[in-house]
């Protein structure tokens, strides 16, 4: 399969804009992602101890 240079250009711009706007958004909900992580570990270890009880 051939892509001539004019097609890779694009694409790969196309790919480094989607790259720029997924980190932008991780970036931007990184507070509530780490929030949301630390209440599930809270929720699987609250868990764990009521059933070693």
């Amino acid at each position: 399969m051939y892509i001539d240079p004019n097609t890779g250009g694009i694409l790969f711009q196309a790919l480094a804009a989607v790259f720029v706007a997924g980190s932008g958004v991780l970036f931007f909900f990184s507070r509530n992602i780490r929030e949301a992580i630390a209440k599930l570990r809270r929720r699987f270890r609250k868990e764990d101890e009521e059933q070693n009880q």
